[in-house]
């Protein structure tokens, strides 16, 4: 796990001691013991690509696509509910006319309801164990920028599929805690985590988020770009996967040392038959400049509504990026040339929102009139 100094002191503040039998919640420690041992807590990053869970103490034993398949025509989940995740994301795009596999959540907020509670009660049947009757408690990551009826979106839909107690944490936030980053102290701690569905960027002071920003631009729209790509460009129709099997072997951000090209296949949109062109990561880069621009923008605008002192801080501390946005080569570079400040790329930044949410979640006792449930929800 990730240096967790930064997040041993976030909690250091509110850590009680009243009692060596108690919990900071006041529940008997031998029943809290043996609830973890009978329905142990979960965190979970509900991420418009992939979904992680992490059981307390466990780790990650959950990363799946968030993806369900459905009969056509109806809303029933294949193979008895078990068409769900890296099974039903074999079939995007793939399907024959009787299924239809579809994503229940865009732009990092739930689009379809049903589905993303079928998908979550799978999700937490397959993760956890638990004796039947109990619920977990869960803490889930969601962008830091939903509205209050997305999040009682997901506050309903977890809950439906099975989660008991469930507190929400912004994903900067998370991914803050996650990369170790020191956010309790009087100094500014910046991150950027580019998701699937959005970007959300935070700066971070005294354990609170002083500024933020979401942008609904992140993987997604870069693989939506480079299909839009392709079509213009040379006349070939791919999917959305392929696009994103695209973006990892040519996709960059900033010039490369030695630039790189690949036979890409697809669907001539002239003449109606499959043929393969050869595309650069240069052309690549080009399609995906704009949607990088974006993002670039949405930090600057962080930057700019911060106050004096703690961008005095980020010109010594810089940013760190996490989410898998993070992985586009290059990247760190060209946000260090368009900002001026130290960039860096967290460890396993495909995690660090999970690994945040976990943390947390082992902290729960202390912290949790911190997160946001369905009664403070604003």
């Amino acid at each position: 796990m990730a240096d967790e100094k930064g997040a041993a002191a976030y909690f250091a503040t509110n850590w009680r001691r009243d009692s060596p039998t108690l919990t900071t919640d006041g529940q008997p420690r031998v029943l809290n013991w043996m609830r973890q041992r009978l329905c142990p807590d979960l965190a979970i990053d509900l991420g418009t690509a992939n979904t992680l869970v992490i059981i307390q103490g466990e780790g990650i034993v959950l990363n799946e696509p968030s993806v369900v398949a459905l009969q056509k025509g109806t809303r029933r989940v294949l193979g008895k509910g078990a068409a769900v995740g890296k099974l039903a994301k074999q079939m995007l795009g793939r399907t024959p006319e009787s299924i239809t596999a579809v994503r229940p959540l865009k732009d990092g907020v739930i689009t379809d309801f049903e589905q993303c509670e079928a998908m979550l009660r799978y999700f937490i049947q397959k993760a956890s164990r638990h004796v039947k009757g109990m619920r977990p408690r869960v803490v889930i990551a969601v962008p830091g920028g939903i509205t209050p009826v997305e999040k009682r979106a997901v506050f309903n839909s977890a809950e439906r599929a099975g989660a008991g107690r469930i507190y929400l944490i912004e994903e900067p936030r998370a991914a803050g805690i996650g990369a170790g980053l020191p956010i309790s102290e009087p100094i500014a701690s910046m991150v950027c985590d580019i998701g699937g569905g959005t970007s959300d960027v935070a700066i971070l002071s005294l354990g609170e988020i002083v500024v933020s920003e979401s942008v609904r631009v992140a993987g997604d729209k870069l693989d939506g770009a480079i299909v839009d790509y392709m079509k213009q460009q040379f006349s070939l129709k791919v999917g959305t996967q392929t696009a994103e099997q695209i973006k990892i072997r040519l996709g960059s951000a900033f010039p490369l040392e030695q630039e790189l090209t690949s036979d890409i296949r697809g669907l001539d949109t002239i003449s109606g038959v499959p043929r393969k062109a050869v595309v650069t990561s240069e052309e690549v880069r080009e399609a995906l400049n704009p949607q990088l621009e974006s993002i670039v923008g949405c930090v600057k605008s962080v930057i700019e509504r911060c106050k004096p002192e703690l961008v005095a801080d980020i010109v010594d501390t810089g940013m760190v990026l996490t989410g898998g946005g993070a992985l586009l080569r290059g990247l760190d570079r060209l946000m260090h040339e368009q900002l001026g400040i130290p960039v860096r790329i967290a460890d396993e930044p495909l995690n660090t929102v999970a690994r945040g949410a976990a943390i947390c979640l082992e902290h729960l006792s202390e912290w949790q009139e911190r997160f946001e449930t369905i009664e403070n929800a604003a």
